[in-house]
């Protein structure tokens, strides 16, 4: 899973080449251990981007994908309600997690690592944006656009431009992604885990309501 930084660089400005270069979003396995909350709730390479309490008896993880529709949807449609209704009440502790499934979500997870630093709130910002501007800057001309973003949010072009030529921090992303993949089974986006449990796909508000209620009572 290891992509050289040219091939890496060449392949932001084009659509379709992931596949060329040697990116490999996942490495399925057919006899993968099970689960367990404490592997979840385990950072492996990059430090986790979180929002709530560290000791919320409740921690929601969320895997996705920079690029993938029904992780922006998501965002959009459902994450707000978690958050006002959960996450800002300081009820539980959510946690975004990269698991890029082309090489143009790897650049975007990049950028808002680069954008962020250490500062979670101002991550799940940028993710935002990211996925709000989804179409623009994934059907156009990626590096053109990101750096955009990247400048909007205060980093230079210069910068912009350095942080998508990071290789190491393209080795943890790729690092945290193949964790997900063999230990716990992460195969599509969206993912979530609720204190382990695995939910795939894009979930409602009120599948995810119900969870959580019953989770805090217990």
């Amino acid at each position: 899973m290891i992509i050289t930084r040219r091939a890496f660089t060449a392949a932001l400005s084009l659509t379709g080449l992931a596949a060329l270069i040697g990116f490999s979003p996942l490495r399925l396995i057919a006899d993968a251990m099970a689960q367990s909350a404490a592997d979840v709730a385990k950072p492996v390479s990059l430090p986790d981007m979180a929002l709530g309490p560290a000791n919320a008896s409740v921690t929601i993880t969320e895997y996705a994908s920079m690029t993938c529709p029904h992780c922006a949807a998501f965002n959009k449609d459902v994450f707000p309600k978690i958050k006002s209704e959960y996450i800002d009440t300081g009820k539980i502790r959510y946690v975004f997690r990269e698991f890029p499934l082309d090489i143009k979500a790897a650049a975007g997870s990049m950028l808002a690592r680069c954008i962020a630093k250490d500062d979670s709130a101002k991550y799940f910002a940028v993710v935002d944006m990211l996925f709000r501007q989804q179409d623009d800057w994934v059907m156009k001309n990626t590096t053109e656009t990101l750096t955009r973003i990247g400048k909007q949010a205060g980093l230079s072009q210069q910068a912009v431009e350095d942080c998508l030529k990071d290789q190491a921090l393209l080795d943890k992303i790729a690092a945290d992604q193949k964790y997900a993949n063999e230990v716990l089974k992460v195969n599509s986006t969206p993912t979530f885990f609720i204190n382990g449990e695995m939910i795939k796909g894009e979930t409602s508000f009120e599948e995810f309501d119900k969870k959580i209620k019953s989770m805090l009572k217990s």
